[in-house]
């Protein structure tokens, strides 16, 4: 069975396909772990047209797609790709949280729900930034 998979891997198509499946699946469901802990319902408010929630979720799309980025040029299997994503999506959300405890003065996810774009655009700004940083590590 190994064999297999390995020769189907070795087609540079079908290899960029499970690549590509594997990242879109763990996208929708660390996008559903962000959903979780945020007090807001990111997709109903982007539907209402709050910009700030759509940078802070863009953001998200684009750190996580980035780790994946890192982590399929760094490693040499699917799984191996997969374990450091998620490794780095564990340091993306604990990030999230960190900013959090670090603005006393307001409560990011308050002020992003109310479509506070200046507090949007740095959540976005945060998360891409942080994905290059964990990225570079993710060997």
């Amino acid at each position: 069975m190994n064999e297999e998979v390995d020769q189907l891997m070795g087609n540079p198509y079908v290899e960029t396909l499970a690549f590509f499946s594997v990242a879109i699946l763990a996208l929708i469901v660390f996008l559903a772990i962000f959903e979780l802990v945020t007090k807001y319902k990111d997709w109903e408010e982007i539907k209402n047209g709050n910009l700030s929630v759509a940078m802070a979720t863009g953001g998200k799309i684009f750190g996580i797609c980035n780790l994946f980025r890192f982590s399929i040029l760094n490693n040499d299997s699917l799984l191996h790709s997969l374990i450091w994503a998620g490794f780095g999506f564990v340091l993306l959300l604990v990030a999230y949280f960190i900013f959090e405890f670090l603005t006393p003065y307001f409560k990011i996810d308050t002020e992003i729900q109310r479509d506070n774009r200046a507090v949007g655009f740095l959540s976005m700004i945060i998360s891409i930034s942080l994905s290059y940083v964990i990225g570079a590590s993710v060997t």
